[in-house]
């Protein structure tokens, strides 16, 4: 159950920062306006939240873990909501990005972190 309660606060995590951060790039670069800004703010301040939510107590291993998952999550958001086609590359990056997560958060563990 804490793997998966992890992966989907990395979920809920990246759709809050992500996100958060298309809103301000929709609220400035496509002159949206302040209330997209807003939006978007707002859900970057729940990101840091979302964060803080993990089961696991590393600062320094939730960060790194998560630098993965913003890596796939931002080639996905772009595909559904920017028209965005990822080459070969941006997905083979993308898998190595998901293994290190995998890695990182999820690897048998002895002994003190």
């Amino acid at each position: 159950m804490s793997v998966l309660r992890s992966v989907v606060l990395f979920l809920l995590a990246a759709v809050c920062e992500i996100g958060g951060a298309w809103l301000v790039w929709q609220g400035v670069r496509e002159h949206r306006g302040w209330l997209w800004i807003g939006a978007g703010v707002l859900a970057l301040g729940a990101y840091g939240f979302v964060a803080t939510l993990q089961p696991d107590a590393n600062f320094g291993r939730i960060l790194a873990a998560y630098g993965g998952i913003f890596v796939a999550g931002s080639l996905a958001w772009g595909m559904a909501l920017d028209g965005f086609r990822p080459d070969r590359w941006d997905v083979t990056g993308a898998l190595v990005c998901l293994v290190g997560v995998a890695l990182i958060m999820y690897a048998p563990r002895t002994g003190t972190p």
